[in-house]
Order: structure tokens, then sequence, then C-alpha cells
């Protein structure tokens, strides 16, 4: 992590290549979003072994590590190359303020158009002994009939909250043969099954047109000293940094290489898929 008297200035270091001078690990490796690095040893190195472990970024001093090997953990600490540095040329220094990330998520909802309902029929005639020809009762005495209906959406849109029920004749002899009503989509079917006098059935459902939408996010960064630092989930889009410049409010699209003009952003992936982003400021700026 970063080398400062600040423990909250303190931040993870992820890239940095990690090596035993004297070929003892196995393969070299890299520090992750956290900063967290694993060494594998070549067989025979023991608890006790002398090692020599160096630590190089392209963004900090390189180090030395002289330790032996052993279940300690170990936290490590690296110096930026950059120093800060005063305004120079006397020009004055500009004055960044109230700071606020902003992005958008895109989501899909879905929009009531309205409701349709259908009745259909079923015509059979009642105490009718089935002989085995199907359809038959439930239970196979008497002779029934099936009848179905379908509904379609329209293109786009989708059907929801769909129900069928018997509303006319004698409803205790029939009943709802399939019903994926449940699994709605732009086009739904019920089948029923009648083995008394005619029924009359209801098919009912709510209709839907799903759409895209972009849900805005916006909030404050947390700044200590000169840095700054957020998090944005991978899906964020349209991701925008919002700021007072000399009492002036600018808009500055930061894009996939995280530019800004008035600070050096990095961003790293952390292990909840979140980017971690930090920026500090370039010579000249300072926070309000």
């Amino acid at each position: 992590m970063v080398q400062d008297a600040d423990a909250r200035k303190e931040r993870p270091i992820a890239g940095v290549e990690i090596s035993e001078i004297n070929g003892l690990a196995v393969a070299p490796v890299k520090s992750d979003a956290s900063g967290f690095f694993v060494i594998k040893w070549r067989r025979g190195i023991r608890h006790g072994h002398a090692v020599t472990l160096q630590f190089r970024h392209p963004d900090y001093h390189p180090l030395e590590l002289r330790e032996f090997v052993s279940d300690k953990l170990y936290v490590v600490r690296m110096v930026p190359n950059m120093v800060e540095a005063p305004s120079v040329n006397d020009r004055p220094t500009v004055k960044i303020g109230n700071v606020r990330v902003r992005y958008s998520l895109k989501t899909m909802s879905a929009v009531n158009i309205g409701s349709v309902v259908k009745t259909f029929q079923i015509e059979n005639q009642g105490d009718v002994p089935c002989k085995n020809q199907h359809p038959c009762s439930p239970d196979g005495k008497w002779k029934a009939a099936l009848g179905s209906a379908s509904l379609d959406a329209g293109n786009g849109n989708e059907f929801r909250e769909a129900t069928a029920s018997c509303i006319a004749g004698p409803c205790p002899f029939a009943r709802v043969e399939s019903n994926r009503l449940s699994r709605g989509g732009q086009i739904i079917t019920v089948t029923a099954r009648d083995w008394s006098d005619t029924t009359t059935f209801l098919l009912e459902a709510e209709v839907f047109h799903p759409m895209a939408s972009q849900l805005v996010h916006e909030f404050y960064p947390v700044i200590f000293g000169r840095g700054l630092s957020f998090t944005l989930p991978t899906a964020a889009e349209g991701v925008t940094i919002e700021a007072d410049v000399d009492d002036q409010k600018v808009f500055f699209p930061l894009g996939p290489s995280l530019l800004l003009s008035w600070a050096n952003c990095n961003a790293s992936v952390n292990l909840e898929q979140t980017r971690v982003c930090h920026c500090d400021l370039k010579p000249g700026y300072r926070f309000q």
C-alpha cells in the first residue's frame, strides 16, 4: 500500500510485481486490486529460509524486503515517485470544490398498458358414461370435453398476472387442465376439462410493455488530502465528475481511460467486482 503518515491515505496498490531476487520463488506475482499477493516457493524452501523480495511498480520507488520464510503477515508500504509540488511560475492555485460523481445504470422496467379478458365455452352433456372414449372425467367414469383459449399481447408486449377460472355452468365438475399462465410471455394458452353440462371459463391477464431505461446515480467521493476515491459498479455508464473549478461548475466525462485535466486517476477491480477509482490532484490544484 501507499506509504503515508495519514492512515486514511494508505490505499492499496494493484499491479505491483513481486519477485525473489535469488530465484527461490516459482515465478514473479502481482498484487491484486486489494494489494494482496501470494508467493509460491520452490521445493526445498522451508520456514526460516532467508529470502529477499523485490517490489516494483512504475509509479513507486523500488523496494527490497529481506526476510525469513514464516507465517507472518507482511504489510509493505511503497513511496510514490511523484512528490507533491508547489505551484510553478507563481501561478495562483486552482480551487476544486463540491466534487460529485455521476453515472447511469441501464435497468429494465415494464409499463402496464391495460388488461385483456376472453371467455370460452366447453360444450358437453352430463351423466354420459365415458366407456374409455377420451376425454373422460378424472376418475374415468363420465364423458368429458376439452376447451382452450389463447391471448396474444402483441409484439414487444407480455402478459402478467394471468388467471383462468370457471364462471358459469356446473363448475365443480370442470377444471383447468393445463396452466402455464404464470410464465407469462407474449402468447398465453389455457386448456380446461368439463365432465358435466356446458361450462364457461374466463381468461384474463394484465398487459405490460417492457422497456429499458437509464437510472442516474450521483454521490460525493471521499477526499483525503490531495486524493479522492470512489467505487463504481461494473455496469456503470457515462461516468462523469462534476466539480466547481474556481467557483465555476464544470462537467468532466471520465471515459474508459479516466482522464481529468486537474487530476491523475487510476482504477482497479476488487473482489466484489466493483471498480475502485482513485484520483490525485496535479500540481497547481487544491481541494477547496
